[in-house]
């Protein structure tokens, strides 16, 4: 028997709504898999944390995530936390201090969803923990400074380890979809000469591991233009942090927007399943807010963990979740608002169980 230890993290504002949903939906799924066990540990984070215990990522969290297999982390509001050293924004600390190196953002279109572009089906496999971002590139310190009051600094980060590891994530997963089997390394080795070039050289020595996958190389500017006009041409892409972070919006918008957009931050030994879209203060506790991202999520870390651990019961309750999902989306009859239904998040989260209990009867 296979036993997975997941932590339920409910977030910040429509996160209470929308993480109980992925939960239910994971719970229905491994009911028709006996050799799945899940404990669960619900686990206090963000604001609520922050006024309920006085810190928005307590020690003890920490320490229990320590113990796990992976989380489902709610949207974070930190843009609205008080400026005090025990309200801080949990994401950065969580992507770096469990070795979180890769996000993995699809972005899969929907007949029945009204969007620009209905048959998109991409990866886009973003470094995480480098690049650009001064909360988490350095060991310390802040790679973001002003020597003078008119001048900015910022100090991108590219390591061979972790371009490594971003690469290996893009070619196990071409491997696992198995549709076109090629990879996109994207970069801008036009202009950084050094740190995109050391990126690409690690991707080639990731791509001889991989004989069955093709490696394409592509520049940033580049490939944003011919994704819009042809996004069936990709399959997988990987990047650094802050390309991916643009790109995988934008890939997003040929979907339908971030209310489609699920993700997945891996590493080594944990996986944090978070949807890509923010917390949404404007509608929470309505009872309206899209709870797809969320319940992909949940779905991409089961598949991650059942690959991780070669449980083919896992991984097929991963794929009953998203024939169960295509089912409600293509039915129409359960969406919320955004998607031009009238549902409440309760409501679709009901009807993907639902769905999933008639698939699996």
């Amino acid at each position: 028997m296979a036993v997975y230890k997941i932590g339920i993290l409910n977030g910040d504002d429509i996160g209470p709504e929308i993480v109980p949903q992925a939960v239910n939906v994971l719970k229905t799924a491994v009911q028709a898999y006996p050799d799945i066990k899940i404990e669960w540990f619900p686990l206090p984070v963000g604001y609520s944390s922050y006024l309920e215990h006085g810190n928005s990522l307590l020690p003890s969290v920490k320490e229990t995530l320590y113990q796990l297999d992976g989380w489902i982390l709610g949207p974070i509001g930190h843009m609205a936390y008080p400026k005090v050293p025990e309200c801080v924004n949990p994401h950065p600390i969580l992507r770096r201090d469990y070795d979180l190196v890769s996000n993995i953002r699809p972005a899969k279109g929907y007949e029945s969803i009204s969007c620009i572009n209905p048959k998109t089906d991409l990866i886009i496999v973003r470094e995480n923990n480098e690049g650009f971002q001064p909360d988490r590139n350095m060991f310390k310190g802040t790679s973001d400074c002003m020597p003078t009051p008119d001048m900015a600094l910022s100090l991108r980060v590219i390591t061979r380890r972790n371009s490594s590891m971003a690469a290996r994530t893009a070619f196990e997963l071409a491997r696992q979809r198995n549709k076109l089997k090629k990879v996109t390394a994207i970069h801008k080795n036009t202009v950084f000469k050094l740190g995109c070039s050391l990126f690409l050289d690690a991707c080639r020595e990731v791509a001889a591991d991989y004989p069955d996958i093709t490696l394409e190389t592509c520049v940033v500017d580049t490939f944003a233009m011919k994704m819009l006009m042809n996004p069936l041409a990709f399959d997988v892409a990987v990047t650094t942090n802050m390309f991916g972070d643009i790109l995988s919006d934008e890939a997003a918008g040929l979907i339908g927007g971030l209310g489609m957009a699920p993700g997945l931050s891996v590493g080594p030994k944990y996986c944090m399943a978070q949807a890509t879209h923010g917390s949404a203060p404007d509608i929470a506790g309505e009872n309206i807010a899209n709870p797809y991202a969320m319940i992909m999520s949940g779905q991409m870390m089961l598949s991650w963990l059942g690959n991780l651990k070669n449980d083919s019961s896992a991984i097929l309750a991963a794929k009953d979740i998203e024939a169960a999902v295509e089912t409600v989306l293509s039915e129409k009859r359960h969406l919320t608002p955004d998607l031009g239904g009238s549902s409440t998040t309760d409501e679709m989260g009901k009807a993907i169980c639902d769905a999933l209990k008639a698939l699996l009867k």
